[in-house]
């Protein structure tokens, strides 16, 4: 009997240690780091801003949002198994907000499916007003450290799978609207 206790308490505090390392990455709701997108694809999509990783960058998305920068943007670079990128008013991949380039904040926060990173060029100092979602695990993992994070999507990754792929695709699928907060329940 007491080794089957032992065994039992072994087990338990395992399945503790794996629960709150799959959870380690994902952080708990908190309304005034969230972001909320209705996609023309549906949704919403809510992303769980990241102030702690990349604190100038959310206060760039924040303040974009603020504005409806965001609204009506197409995705405009779409790769099956990778990623979706959006934030060029241009609809070009060459355009951005009127405020300046951010410096990279890199961490080592893993790329998964869901994470949602700085668009730049190949100068890490250059991300502005683009972002992309992260569709796969696998697809996005050599990301980490390379490019800044900024959010986690916490549900609506359905309406991102969504969207039409293609560089550009040929009927790009747009940001209907941004909102800060969470959505309305």
């Amino acid at each position: 009997m007491r080794n089957l206790f032992r065994t039992l308490a072994l087990s338990l505090g395992g399945l503790v240690v794996m629960t709150a390392s799959s959870f380690a990455q994902t952080p708990a709701t908190d309304p005034a780091n969230t972001l909320t997108l209705t996609l023309s694809t549906g949704g919403p999509v809510v992303i769980q801003l990241l102030p702690d990783l990349a604190p100038r960058h959310v206060e760039r998305v924040k303040t974009l949002a603020a504005e409806g920068f965001y609204n009506g943007l197409k995705f405009h670079r779409v790769i099956e198994g990778f990623m979706a990128q959006t934030g060029d008013p241009t609809g070009t991949g060459s355009g951005g907000s009127k405020y300046g380039d951010l410096p990279a904040e890199f961490s080592q926060y893993a790329y998964k499916r869901g994470t949602v990173g700085a668009a730049r060029t190949s100068d890490p100092n250059s991300a502005n007003s683009q972002f992309f979602f992260c569709f796969t695990d696998d697809g996005c993992s050599f990301l980490t450290g390379q490019y800044t994070v900024w959010g986690q999507i916490t549900s609506g990754m359905e309406f991102v799978d969504k969207i039409a792929r293609g560089e550009p695709p040929a009927n790009p699928d747009t940001i209907v609207k941004v909102e800060l907060g969470a959505p309305a329940q």
